[in-house]
This record gives C-alpha cells, sequence and structure tokens, in this order.
C-alpha cells in the first residue's frame, strides 16, 4: 500500500494575486477606477489650471495701464524653451528644475507686481537696488491717510502674496512637468507646434492689442533688472564724484549772499504742484485764477515776482529727494543719493546761509511726525515738525497740519519775534498731499486759535476711499488742494510779509500719474516775491515770466542746477 499522496485537482475557487493599488499624481488607482470620468475630469482640470497660472503669470504686464485681455493673448518664448528643457531631462533633475523654474517665475511675477504700484505712483519700475525702503514708506503712508487698519490689510495681503505665489508656480510647473514626462509624444508635438508658431509670428511681426504675440517679456524684463542692478550699484561712485566738485565751498562768508543781507528769505515747498496744475484743462482756469489774483493782491502791497520752471528729479511721491535736490545743487534721484547726501559734509543752502553768520535758519515741517536727525546735516538752527507748531485740531488724512496753520504758526513762532536776526526758512505746505481727502479750506486768520477750528471741517470732508473710486474725482480734489494751497500762502504774504521779506516757493514734484493724465513731464512752477526791487533786479537775466504765474515758453532749469544760479546772482556785483 502506498503512502504516497496522490495529486489534488487545482483549487479554481481560489483567490489570484494582485498587485496592489498604486497612487499616482492623479489621484488614488483605486478611485480612478471606481469613478474613471471624475478622476479624468480631476486629471485634465488641474493640468488646465496649471497652464492657465503658468501661461498668465508668464504673460502679465508689470503697468497697470497695460493689464488688458489682449496682454495675454501672447506666446511666451520663456514658456516654450522651459518646456523643452524638462522634456528632455530625465525624473530628478527634471523635478529640480521645474521647483527651480517655478520659485524664479513666482518671484517675477512679485517684480511685476511691484512695478505696477511703483509705475502707478512713481511711473517708473520698482529699483531692486534702491527701493525697498519705500516699502515701509508706503506702509507709513497707508497707515496715515487711511487708518492703521488698512495698513495692517495691506500689509496681510503682501505678505500672503510673497508666500502664495511663488508656492502656486512651484505646483503648477512640478505638475506640468510630470504630465509632459508621462505624455512625451504629444507634450513634444505641441512644444513644437507653439515654437514654430512663435517664430511665424515673429517674422511676420504680428500683433494683438498693439504688442507682439511673440513675446519675450519676461526675458526683457530680467535683462532690464541686471542692467538696473549694475547701474545702481555703480551709482554710488558717480554720486560721490559729483559731490566732491562745490564751486561756493571756499567763498569766504563777507563774500555770500550779499544780495540779500537783512531780508528774511522763505523757501516754501507745496507738496505736488507742478506743471499739470497750471496748464491741465480741466486745472488751468480755477488755479489760473488764484495765481493772478495772488498777483494782483501782492501788487497792490508792494510785492512783485517772478516765475519759471524747474525739472524735479521724481514725479508722484518722494518729496524729500526734491527739497535735497535743490538746497544741495545735486540730483537726488534716489534713496541711495539721498542717504549718501545726508550722511556727508555736502553744503546745502540752508549751511551758506549759516555760514555768512547773517541768518537764523529755521525749518518748518509738519510733515515730520518722529524725530528728524537730517535737519543738523541742512543746516538748521531750529526746525518744528507737527508736534511743535501747537496744532490741536483733526489730522486731514495724511497732512497733520492745515497749510494756513502751518504759516501762521510760523509766523507765531518765528517770523513775528521781537529783535530778532534776519531767518532763513525751508518751509514745507503738505495740505496738497495725496491721497487729497479730506481738504481744509480757508478761515479767518484770527479764528485759526489752536486749530480746533478745523474739526467740523473735517468732519464734513470727503472720503478718500470714496473719491479714489474715479479719476476725475482725484483730478478735481487736487486741484482744489493746490488752490487752498497756494490761498494760504498768499494770504499768509499779504497779512505778515514786509519789504524785508522774500519769498522763493516752488512745487516739489508733479502728483501722480492718475492727476498728470499721462503726462510725462516733470516740470514744476518755481517763484521769486519780493518787495525790494533790486532783488528782483538780481534775477532779470534769466528770463522768468513777471507775475506768480510761469509762461508755458519759460525757461526750464533742471532743479539740482537753481543752488548754485541763486548763489551767483544774489553774491557780489563786479
Amino acid at each position: 500500500m502506498s503512502h504516497l499522496t496522490p495529486p489534488q485537482p487545482p483549487d479554481t475557487e481560489a483567490p489570484s494575486k494582485a498587485p496592489p493599488a498604486q497612487a499616482g499624481p492623479g489621484g488614488d488607482v483605486g478611485r480612478r477606477r471606481s469613478h474613471p470620468p471624475l478622476a479624468r475630469g480631476v486629471t485634465v482640470g488641474t493640468t488646465v489650471l496649471a497652464a492657465a497660472l503658468l501661461l498668465g503669470a508668464l504673460a502679465l504686464p508689470n503697468r497697470l495701464d497695460l493689464l488688458t485681455p489682449p496682454a495675454f493673448l501672447r506666446i511666451p518664448v520663456e514658456g516654450i524653451v522651459l518646456a523643452a528643457v524638462l522634456l528632455v531631462l530625465p525624473g530628478r533633475p527634471r523635478r529640480v528644475t521645474a521647483v527651480l523654474a517655478g520659485v524664479m517665475l513666482g518671484v517675477l511675477t512679485l517684480l511685476k507686481c511691484l512695478d505696477m504700484g511703483f509705475y502707478s505712483v512713481l511711473q517708473r519700475p520698482f529699483d531692486l537696488v534702491l527701493d525697498w525702503i519705500l516699502v515701509d514708506d508706503a506702509a507709513d503712508y497707508v497707515r496715515e491717510s487711511f487708518g492703521r487698519t488698512s495698513e495692517v490689510l495691506a500689509i496681510a495681503g503682501a505678505l500672503l502674496l510673497v508666500v502664495a505665489v511663488p508656492a502656486l508656480t512651484v505646483l503648477a510647473t512640478v505638475r506640468l512637468a510630470d504630465r509632459m514626462a508621462r505624455r512625451r509624444p504629444p507634450a513634444g508635438r505641441t512644444t513644437l507646434a507653439l515654437a514654430v508658431a512663435w517664430v511665424t509670428c515673429t517674422i511676420f511681426g504680428l500683433q494683438v492689442g498693439g504688442a507682439p504675440v511673440a513675446s519675450t517679456l519676461g526675458a526683457q524684463l530680467v535683462a532690464e533688472r541686471v542692467r538696473a542692478v549694475r547701474a545702481g550699484l555703480a551709482d554710488a561712485r558717480v554720486f560721490e564724484a559729483e559731490a566732491a566738485v562745490d564751486a561756493f565751498a571756499r567763498t569766504p562768508p563777507d563774500r555770500l549772499l550779499t544780495g540779500l543781507r537783512g531780508k528774511d528769505v522763505l523757501f516754501t515747498f507745496v507738496e505736488s504742484y507742478g506743471r499739470t496744475a497750471i496748464e491741465d484743462p480741466a486745472m488751468a482756469r480755477q488755479v489760473g485764477a488764484v495765481l493772478t489774483e495772488g498777483t494782483a493782491s501782492l501788487k497792490a502791497a508792494g510785492f512783485d515776482a517772478r516765475s519759471g520752471w524747474l525739472r524735479s528729479p521724481v514725479i508722484g511721491a518722494g518729496s524729500w529727494m526734491c527739497h535735497a535736490t535743490l538746497l544741495s545743487g545735486l540730483w537726488i534721484n534716489n534713496q541711495q543719493r539721498y542717504r549718501h547726501l545726508v550722511s556727508g559734509d555736502r553744503m546745502t543752502l540752508n549751511k551758506y546761509f549759516r555760514k555768512t553768520g547773517a541768518w537764523r535758519t529755521v525749518g518748518v515741517v509738519p510733515g515730520v511726525r518722529r524725530a528728524w536727525p537730517e535737519a543738523g546735516f541742512f543746516g538748521l538752527d531750529r526746525s518744528y515738525d507737527s508736534t511743535h507748531l501747537g496744532y490741536r485740531g483733526p489730522y486731514f488724512s495724511w497732512s497733520p497740519v492745515p497749510d494756513q496753520f502751518t504759516l501762521e504758526a510760523f509766523e507765531r513762532l518765528e517770523l513775528g519775534r521781537r529783535n530778532r536776526r534776519p531767518m532763513m526758512a525751508e518751509i514745507v505746505l503738505a495740505s496738497s498731499h495725496q491721497p487729497w481727502a479730506p481738504l481744509p479750506r480757508m478761515i479767518g486768520w484770527q479764528d485759526l486759535g489752536d486749530g480746533s477750528v478745523f474739526g467740523p471741517i473735517r468732519r464734513a470732508g470727503k472720503d478718500p476711499a470714496e473719491v479714489w473710486k474715479d479719476t476725475e474725482s482725484v483730478r478735481t480734489e487736487y486741484r482744489v488742494s493746490v488752490e487752498y494751497s497756494l490761498r494760504s500762502l498768499i494770504g499768509f504774504m499779504g497779512r505778515y510779509a514786509d519789504a524785508n521779506t522774500v519769498l522763493v516757493f516752488l512745487g516739489d514734484h508733479q502728483p501722480r500719474p492718475e492727476v498728470v493724465a499721462g503726462s510725462p513731464r516733470r516740470d514744476v512752477p518755481i517763484t521769486i516775491v519780493a518787495h525790494d526791487p533790486k532783488v528782483l533786479d538780481r534775477v532779470a537775466g534769466w528770463g522768468w515770466t513777471p507775475g506768480l504765474k510761469p509762461a508755458g515758453d519759460a525757461p526750464i532749469w533742471a532743479m539740482n542746477q537753481f543752488r548754485d544760479r541763486f548763489l551767483k546772482a544774489f553774491g557780489p556785483r563786479y
């Protein structure tokens, strides 16, 4: 009897072993088998969204006025090159390249957003070397104009963009890289077709919306930034050489400003008072009327005036750079130059007045709310900021103190003092600073008191958020603010100036692009007002226009040229 086990028939009921389901980029395989239409929809949808995000980021312009639907009907060459590179790379290098490309594209997108903001205010792109400090100034401006809550929301939104934009572009690039690797043949044919289309559009110069269909915007932007960074780094050396030249540095004190001895000389900057306020058809009649009436009223009081134009180093913002340009005789058009200037020993107009020993130098800067160490550099014996003018009234948006009160406080604190020396004063009028709402209005000089009288005027003023919904409203309120500043200054001269008062007043820069309506002009008016005819005789050769309003064809000087021309005109006559 055999003890061998007989063979058994195969067990047809035993389950067969299958490989475990694995997850892929499109989701779990099991789910895809259970819901194939849904899985395909998710896969296709995320891929299309990723492609649209990358295409949008590459085609996104860096100026708000170019942000139109046709701007996105472009074929960006950078996308074609990136797709070709990802197609030929193997697994890990492809993934690393996709991540790096996504980060770079995210940073480029953020840079475009910064450019949009800078073009909107300053009519120029963001400078990667020189402009970082202005980001902090922008936060201060939002807080002082719209409140602390708006500042917090703006900062939170900016931080969210800084994190979210690169994260999204990285995820989108990695997603497309993986899908292209899984479907190389169709991805390769699509990339080739796009390359042929790009070359064809380039050859025939095809355009849409006034711009080429074959786009190289990203590459151009990077190249421009590289050149700008190099120029910014080299500019420090250029500025150092410029600052070393001063034609009056060795002039003896007794030969400086001899034509103004015994006079009170008031250099007054009117915020955002630009050529647009005088020549734009929507403003010329009203502002011109103020200047014409002012010329007549001052003439009746024994004053005469001459007016011309200066070309400002900036537009839209950056008043401190304009002040520094006029007073130092150096072209200060970026923050790096300003910092180098105030950390050096360059002689300013203030310092030259003080050097003579014949003048006390004073600064009235109501826009300053914190420590201002630059007062020492500019050569001011005494400086009054917004907290030292005796003002107890409300803020008017960005401007802490209405111009009329600022000028009355200057009279009370300095100009009206008895038994004093002649004075050289630098005065900044800030009521015409954006956002131009709410605005103060003229009241009786005798009613100013401590400024509390402005409370009802402030409460009845316009909401800046409402004004800024409409460009024409912005332009109107800008005009009204300039009229107020000019009326304040003309009224001050009529009330407090005497035979020994000399006023030099000017705009610092043109207002924002919304107000100048696309004009590239950077000119600002400048006027000299004097009672003594000998003062204006000194500038007779300048060719300036009689009165407070410069003619359209009056001479235009670069603002940094004024210091030396002024010192020469009022120096010794041979």
